[in-house]
This record gives C-alpha cells, sequence and structure tokens, in this order.
C-alpha cells in the first residue's frame, strides 16, 4: 500500500479534516487527522497493522504497548497479527500510567503503536511508563507522522506508514487564532475546547 492509498483511507473516511484544531500536543493546525474514523473500519485497522508490522521484525518483540486512546486499536490490531500480548497507558489525573493490572516482565521488549505522532510526547510518556516498570521499548510505529523531519523526538528507531507534513502553530502565534474566524477545537483523545 503506497501513502497515496494510505491517504485516500483517511479522505474515504472523513477523517483528513480542515478547520482549527488543538492537537494533543497543544500545538494548533488547520488539518486534523480523526485516526478512529478510519480504524472502525476492521478492514482499515488490518491493513494498517500490516503495513506497519512490514517495519520491524517480530522476533525481537516480546510485547506490544500503546498510549490510550489514540494507540489503542491500531496498537491492539498489530499486537493480533504478530501473536503478542498488548497492553496499553493511560492518563490519570493527567498522569500517563500503567494500569488495570497490567504488567511489564523485566527487561521485556516494547514495540510501542500510535495512530498519529505529532510531537511525539504521548510515545515518549508511554516510553518512560514501559521503563519504569522494566520493560525496553525497542520501537515506535505510528500509521501517521504528522510532522516528518523532525528528528530526536525519541530515543528508538521509528518508522510510519504515512508522513503527511502539517503545519502546526503554538497557540500564542498561531495565525488562525490571529484571524479570528474559525474557533479552535480539540477532537483529539484529550477532551473538546
Amino acid at each position: 500500500m503506497n501513502e497515496n492509498e494510505l491517504l485516500a483511507m483517511y479522505e474515504n473516511a472523513g477523517a483528513l479534516l480542515n478547520g482549527h484544531f488543538i492537537l494533543s500536543s497543544g500545538r494548533h493546525s488547520a488539518r486534523y487527522l480523526q485516526s478512529a474514523l478510519v480504524l472502525m473500519d476492521l478492514e482499515n485497522a488490518t491493513a494498517l497493522a500490516r503495513e506497519l508490522i512490514k517495519k520491524v521484525d517480530a522476533s525481537t518483540i516480546d510485547m506490544v504497548v500503546a498510549p490510550a486512546i489514540g494507540g489503542l486499536v491500531i496498537g491492539q490490531e498489530v499486537a493480533r497479527q504478530m501473536n503478542k500480548p498488548f497492553l496499553f497507558t493511560e492518563r490519570k489525573e493527567g498522569e500517563m500510567q500503567l494500569r488495570r493490572g497490567f504488567s511489564i516482565p523485566s527487561g521485556s521488549r516494547l514495540l510501542v503503536v500510535e495512530d498519529v505522532i505529532t510531537t511525539g510526547g504521548s510515545v515518549r510518556e508511554c516510553m518512560a511508563v514501559v521503563r519504569e516498570h522494566g520493560g525496553v521499548p525497542v520501537k515506535v510505529l505510528a500509521v501517521v507522522d504528522r510532522a516528518p523531519g523532525v528528528d530526536g523526538r525519541f530515543d528508538v528507531p521509528y518508522a510510519t506508514a504515512l508522513s503527511l507534513d502539517v503545519e502546526t502553530y503554538a497557540a500564542d502565534t498561531c495565525p488562525l487564532c490571529a484571524d479570528g474566524g474559525l474557533p479552535a477545537i480539540k477532537p483529539g483523545s484529550r477532551g473538546a475546547a
């Protein structure tokens, strides 16, 4: 599957949105990728996971982990296809944590899976939790990299199925805010504005 086919998958699902959005990172953008709309179709989830799995050697992975909420569906599908245990991290009172009785055997090698990466903040938080619990993050996979070319986001290798250079702005320098035309909305997993 090439990048045009992947982008068409988002467009066909009505998941490539235009407007004024507040991203999970707090940055603003005129475009938003709502992966949940793509992943609700199980054929799409299967195909996207298959694309991601091509980018990792399954024999080097013991478990798959994803930051909630965006990475849950694609993370579980990647784990299912790789036949690896799946767990997730989630925020409680603003702090990323491992909950629900999940545990990571010491020294386990974990693949971190996310739907969309911009700054990589949620993934870095997830990796920190993995390390706190004795695991070793070995690679990051994401369906979409919304800021390709940004180096140094992670201290492990990462790969994505689709790179889409979407301009983002700090809230205090956002031209969309300065224009005042469209109110900023936060459609992601951390609430609405």
